[in-house]
């Protein structure tokens, strides 16, 4: 299995991060192609409301667009690995033969395996954790230490998700910062156009027609805030399904390493002595030969 298959990063030329971590500056570069291939779309098409409040409402507009198509691109990335990542949960990295045993000498056999499924395993937060887990099987020999180094694992992929998404909440945050600051932007070109107007004008009738284009002016300047506004709960949204689906994998995660490891670990004190092939007794069988054999 090639994890380069189907990754964004690796069509570019780039090695892969591993896990769901996407390269924010390659991301914020096809955000910024994104964004100029929207705005050159909208210069061609008919002037309507939605042109000129993408369009003429200052530079704040852009820059939360901007930043829309920024964090957009990092979810569809981060979506794209993690189907790659569940990938590896489709192959058993423990022989069928239920007669086989987890144990320091066949840890190697489980090694092999992993590296036979996968190019780059240690990209793989599944199979990463295994590599550690069996290297230590390997290295120290003691079984109860393999389950103690998997929580560990598990705690450290979790971290790296938490870590993931740390810059698309600076945009979450980033975003309606920008519309309120368009909106202030705005209330103090009309604020000021009101001065200037009523400084030029001597009767009530030309106020008046004055105070219907300073409060025209006010309506276009919440514009702003109004299209930040829609952008971040458009991403605010796509975050949560993102982070949901990404939690469930790593409780998916979990569960393979208790099936495929922790379930089939035996130490070498309980293999059987006079067994060319190595089998696996139940807890209950073992209890019922101890009496058996103490009753004799």
């Amino acid at each position: 299995m090639s994890i380069a298959a189907g990754d964004p990063e690796a069509m570019f030329g780039l090695s892969s991060t591993g896990g769901t971590s996407v390269r924010t500056s390659l991301a914020g570069l096809i955000g910024l192609i994104l964004t100029a291939v929207f705005y050159g779309v909208l210069m061609i098409l008919p002037d309507s409301g939605f042109k000129e409040m993408m369009t003429e409402r200052g530079p704040t507009q852009y820059a939360a667009v901007l930043l829309g198509f920024w964090a957009s691109v990092i979810l569809i990335v981060k979506q794209r690995k993690l189907a790659i990542q569940r990938r590896a949960l489709r192959h058993a990295v423990i022989p069928e033969n239920q007669a086989f045993v987890l144990t320091r000498d066949t840890a190697s056999d489980i090694l092999g395996t992993i590296y036979a499924i996968a190019d780059f395993p240690e990209r793989f937060f599944v199979y990463n954790r295994i590599l550690v887990a069996m290297s230590s099987l390997k290295n120290l020999g003691r079984i109860g230490d393999v389950d103690e180094v998997l929580r560990s694992m598990a705690d450290r992929d979790e971290s790296a998700v938490h870590t993931s998404f740390g810059m698309l909440g600076g945009f979450l945050w980033a975003i309606p910062v920008l519309g309120f600051i368009g909106t202030v932007l705005g209330l103090a070109n009309a604020i000021g156009n009101f001065s200037a107007l009523l400084d030029g004008q001597d009767d009530v009738a030309g106020i008046i027609g004055s105070l219907r284009e300073v409060t025209g002016g006010l309506s276009t300047a919440f514009e702003t805030t109004l299209i930040a506004l829609v952008i971040a709960m458009v991403l605010q949204l796509w975050i949560t399904v993102q982070r949901k689906d990404e939690e469930e994998f790593l409780d998916r995660c979990q569960d393979y390493c208790l099936r495929q490891i922790v379930s089939r670990m035996r130490s070498d004190d309980a293999l059987p002595v006079n067994s060319s092939q190595p089998v696996i007794a139940s807890p209950i069988s073992a209890m019922r030969s101890s009496d058996i054999s103490r009753a004799n």
